[in-house]
């Protein structure tokens, strides 16, 4: 129970209680709402959808920091547990880490997506899309709950006792793993797929097929994640045996971990609503131009990376 554990439950206290006041609200707009119907009951309705609209863009405003202070958090635990090199030895150390990681990620991508639907909501005098997004609210807020349970459960099942893995055996290459596998593949053969992956993107926006370039840009962050354990963070660590995902968010490398997750998030992100937000009619030209540049920005980091170590040593790792 170190101070930022604590720090989290009683932030994740705080953020129950107003998510359920929200879901309260979703459940009440979802089932009686009529937009037609000029009742009190709908005028009542309609007053606590701002309230239930609110809370929700807070939460939102508050999980981003709220992430990053948990993988902080995992920093700091990393530091008294035995065998931890960094936060990937506390996300192993039970069996709930990965999954609640996995959990996190996928919930902030759901809360995104909930706020560009409210926008584009907001700005139709008519509302026309009010009981669809809190129709949505119902299952993110279970999602949400079982994210808050899980996180609990992890650090109340830390034995702060027990030797757990670092980051070089988890990624190790040389376990005979799927993933060891994975992360033994050449360089060459890696740096292709994730070049194939970003032209592929190119492509589908000139040709401006949404379905095709939603289904690159989940393709593309599945590539990115691996080749940057696999390949590409060595050249940033300069050491070909390093191919932790949580090491690049320490100081040691200038915290450049945080702007490449960010790249990611953002532009696989805006290239997925692209397909999914037809059904809202938004414009999709526009997404796809953000999305672009955020996955563009991304390659050329990592690749310049490789470049100025080839500059630096003259040989690839």
């Amino acid at each position: 129970m170190t101070p930022e554990v604590i720090t989290l439950f009683v932030l994740n206290g705080f953020f129950l209680l107003f998510a359920s006041l929200a879901f309260v609200i979703a459940s009440k707009v979802s089932l009686f709402y009529e937009k037609n119907s000029t009742t009190s009951q709908q005028y009542m309705l309609e007053k606590q959808s701002y309230l239930a609209m609110t809370v929700t863009k807070y939460l939102f405003a508050i999980k981003i920091p709220l992430f990053l202070f948990f993988i902080f958090s995992l920093e700091k635990i990393a530091l008294i547990l035995p065998g931890a090199m960094c936060a990937t030895g506390v996300v192993n150390a039970t069996v709930y880490g990965p999954y609640l990681l996995i959990l996190k990620l996928l919930n902030l991508f759901l809360f995104a997506f909930w706020l560009v639907i409210n926008a584009k909501d907001m700005k139709d005098e008519h509302l026309p899309y009010t009981p669809f997004k809190y129709k949505l609210l119902l299952p993110f807020f279970i999602l949400l709950l079982i994210e808050i349970i899980l996180e609990i459960t992890m650090f109340l099942s830390i034995k702060i006792d027990s030797i757990v893995d670092c980051c070089g055996v988890v990624f190790s290459s040389s376990d005979g793993s799927y993933m060891a596998s994975l992360l033994s593949s050449p360089f060459r053969v890696q740096a292709s797929f994730l070049i194939l992956s970003y032209l592929s993107l190119v492509l589908s926006y000139f040709r401006q097929d949404s379905k095709l370039y939603a289904i690159a840009s989940f393709l593309f962050l599945s590539i990115a994640l691996i080749t940057l354990i696999g390949s590409f963070g060595t050249y940033i660590y300069e050491l070909p045996t390093h191919h932790c995902p949580f090491c690049l968010l320490a100081q040691e490398y200038h915290y450049i971990g945080y702007l490449l997750y960010t790249l990611l998030f953002l532009g696989t992100f805006f290239g997925i609503l692209v397909s999914i937000i037809e059904t809202v009619r938004v414009e999709k030209r526009k997404y796809m131009q953000i999305s672009l540049l955020f996955i563009s920005s991304y390659v050329f980091l990592v690749c310049g990376y490789v470049l100025i170590y080839y500059a630096k040593h003259g040989v690839l790792l």
